[in-house]
């Protein structure tokens, strides 16, 4: 992931471009979304320090829609774009696109904002050069951006307020692990990206076991960065089902780690992720609802509804399909012609 195209010569853009490689198949039969969010990760990244000339760290990933699947041996193009710059943050627009070599399928995979922090040499947040719009796709690029603050906002503080224990009675996945030294980013710390792909396994265990049936992530938005995590610490990625519409699953995952030489562990990322069913061709199936049993049930229940409405206020968003009353779900694909929206 090494070649770049002649959009990383202006100085707020990046593009990798690279072909999806054998080793990139997951457990979906294409691309994971895991992966698909590493490469996000990556040039986001690459935009950030070309534009702040220091090191740089995930601070958010916002809003990211899986329209349609990356196939191995397709060439995959992910650009990042800055659009909107605060005192230290960069907002960077990224833009996931492939298809075959011949250029024949090609199109719009995901796309998503990521906020970066630029950090001096003690990790402490340090002022980036302002990025002023010149165009009008870059100003409407840069209001958008301006526009989903206060919708992060809310989100961020509707995520922080929920408290996750022993009395939920929904599906629940746990992984753990050490963080291995391949997992290290360019700071010694874990990638952001390999964070995303962690997130992304646990919740496809906890979807395919409520279930049983594959399933895939169709959606990712309030993947927030609240602390590093350090190589050799010991990992925990939590997912739980909180919500179920007519074909998605709402899982939460939660990250949390430590040192191995203690019991304590803290919470580094939090996030929400729709995950659908599909059967063997492909197509999104319906998935029995799940019904709150106890108080905590009740709540994340009505936590996941209040995530839905908020973000329908954000540019470009609708709210999803089942909470408008007069519309019904109807059958949908996941696959490059027929796409299913997130939340349903």
């Amino acid at each position: 992931m090494n070649a770049f195209s002649p959009a990383a010569e202006a100085a707020h853009s990046v593009t990798l471009r690279f072909l999806a490689s054998p080793t990139d198949l997951g457990h979906s039969g294409s691309v994971d979304a895991g992966t698909v969010l590493e490469w996000v990760d990556k040039a986001a990244y690459a935009a950030a320090v070309g534009w702040a000339k220091t090191y740089c760290v995930t601070a958010y990933v916002g809003n990211i829609h899986f329209a349609d699947p990356v196939v191995v041996g397709d060439l995959v193009e992910v650009e990042a774009t800055i659009v909107h710059t605060g005192t230290s943050s960069m907002h960077i627009r990224t833009v996931v696109s492939s298809g075959s070599v011949s250029g024949d399928d090609g199109g719009r995979r995901s796309e998503c904002l990521v906020i970066f922090v630029a950090v001096g040499p003690d990790g402490k947040p340090v002022p980036v050069p302002a990025f002023e719009p010149r165009t009008d796709a870059e100003r409407l690029d840069s209001d958008h951006a301006v526009a989903r603050i206060d919708v992060r906002r809310e989100i961020v503080e509707e995520m922080s307020r929920q408290e996750y224990t022993d009395a939920g009675t929904a599906e629940r996945t746990v992984l753990r692990f050490l963080a291995a030294p391949t997992d290290v980013n360019w700071g010694g710390k874990v990638h952001g990206g390999t964070v995303m792909d962690w997130i992304d396994e646990a919740a496809y265990v906890c979807s395919t076991r409520y279930c049983g049936l594959d399933t895939v992530a169709v959606f990712s938005g309030g993947v927030r960065f609240l602390k590093p995590l350090h190589i050799g610490d010991v990992v925990e990625v939590e997912a739980r089902l909180v919500y179920t519409g007519h074909k998605g699953m709402h899982v939460a995952v939660h990250v949390r780690s430590g040192s191995p030489r203690s019991r304590e562990m803290a919470l580094t990322t939090t996030c929400l992720t729709v995950m659908v069913a599909r059967d063997d061709e492909g197509t999104a199936v319906p998935v029995p609802p799940w019904v709150p049993r106890s108080d905590e049930d009740r709540r994340l229940h009505e936590h996941a509804r209040n995530l839905l409405l908020i973000r329908s206020r954000a540019p470009g968003s609708i709210l999803p399909t089942h909470l408008r009353p007069e519309a019904s779900d109807s059958a949908g694909s996941v696959s490059r012609s027929s796409p299913t929206a997130p939340g349903r």
